[in-house]
């Protein structure tokens, strides 16, 4: 998750005139997340989409041919990609715009250790909570800290949705957690998954971030120490690896997430469309993992929501992001901006490298929804704070969905 500097509660009153168009904030807590970029045009639901298509191993990148000449207009040559040319992060050539995302695969990347090497993206940043005094839009008084619990391994028995969004950046390899959502376009099917906006893409000064892949159920079995170093990739990856094919966040995020402060929190949320590294047998993502979680996008007040269960594989200290871990507590309110939807916030002890998990709540109905993601929290840890999904949210989600419809 990202971290907040006392700066933060200044910096949202922009683009009011673009409520529907945002884009996501960096990790809360610790971790400093991008979200994926958009074109800058107000659509429906306010969405900034990108989409490509990976290479499904024979070995050639197939992406279309816009896409391809607005590479060439960077000076990348996709045929390099593959061979080491995603290194280059010079700011005039990183891609930024929505319809310039690109992800193609590069087969084995993402072995054991890169996977247990990467670092939660905010884990330098820091916040000074005390910030958090100024009046704007509603906020409750900071919420009690409370103690992240392990999940029981097999993970894929009791959290089968949750999962881990690896990607590389300028600073190196990066973590955030996600979760598998139900894809409206084809029930039952799902290859969608959801995370934070800060974990695709770098915000206002940068772009999308490069070699995205989702591992659902990461180290199912729990392992530490000496076991997790000596895993293989199976036994880290037991469902596959999914690169994302197609992405798309808020243009908020685009035009206003930064790497502290708060900016663009509001609006930190992000779709990711996937495809296996290795055959899956046809079946989809929702398939092979056996569930996904329906997004509600009219979840209830504050008041009215008595628990809100938020997942994620933290990795900031005193975690390491192997383990999987939850917290369930009943929501406050948080404004960081009095222009921008007040946030769901919890206390949670949870750390960098949570910034993206689904925060859950049970209906009326007893059935489970996913109604937020973590986004930003203070460097001490002990509150996670993550948007409330309304309209620019459902645009986000409606856009991939329709984007695969055919596919």
């Amino acid at each position: 998750m990202r971290s907040i500097r006392p700066s933060f509660a200044r910096r949202g009153g922009r683009g009011a005139p673009r409520a529907l168009a945002a884009v996501a904030l960096a990790s809360a807590l610790a971790l400093t997340a991008t979200a994926c970029g958009g074109s800058g045009d107000d659509n429906a639901g306010g969405a900034a989409s990108a989409s490509a298509t990976a290479d499904t191993g024979d070995g050639k990148i197939k992406i279309p041919d816009d896409i391809k000449n607005k590479l060439k207009e960077h000076g990348i040559d996709i045929d390099k990609w593959k061979h080491g040319a995603w290194k280059n992060w010079d700011k005039d050539d990183w891609l930024r715009e929505a319809n310039d995302f690109v992800n193609p695969i590069i087969k084995g990347l993402w072995d054991p250790n890169r996977m247990r090497d990467a670092n939660d993206p905010d884990k330098n940043k820091g916040v000074d909570d005390n910030d958090l005094s100024g009046d704007q839009g509603v906020t409750d008084p900071t919420p009690e800290p409370v103690q992240a619990k392990a999940v029981r391994p097999a993970y894929h028995a009791s959290a089968a949705t949750a999962g881990k969004v690896f990607f590389d950046s300028p600073e190196g390899t990066m973590v955030c957690s996600a979760t598998v959502v139900e894809d409206p376009a084809h029930p039952g099917k799902s290859n969608l998954v959801w995370t934070a906006g800060h974990c695709v893409h770098a915000g206002k000064n940068g772009g999308w971030y490069r070699n995205i892949a989702f591992v659902p159920s990461y180290n199912d079995k729990g392992l530490t120490g000496s076991a997790l170093t000596a895993a293989t990739r199976s036994e880290v990856a037991p469902y596959g690896v999914w690169w994302g094919d197609g992405a798309q966040t808020s243009q908020q995020w685009i035009d206003q997430g930064g790497e502290t402060g708060g900016n663009g929190a509001s609006y930190d949320y992000a779709v990711i469309h996937v495809t296996p590294e290795q055959g899956s047998g046809g079946k989809s993502l929702e398939e092979t993992v056996g569930s996904a979680l329906p997004v509600n996008f009219d979840a209830p007040a504050v008041p009215k929501v008595s628990s809100i269960t938020a997942t994620g594989y933290p990795a900031a200290k005193p975690y390491d992001g192997s383990l999987l871990y939850q917290c369930a507590d009943k929501p406050g309110r948080l404004s960081v901006d009095a222009s921008a939807p007040t946030m769901y916030r919890i206390g949670c002890t949870m750390t960098g490298g949570a910034s993206g998990g689904g925060w859950v709540e049970t209906g009326a109905d007893g059935k489970p929804a996913l109604v937020s993601n973590t986004s930003i929290g203070p460097v001490s840890s002990g509150w996670l704070a993550g948007p409330r999904l309304g309209d620019v949210a459902k645009g986000v989600y409606e856009a991939v969905s329709k984007e695969f419809a055919d596919q």
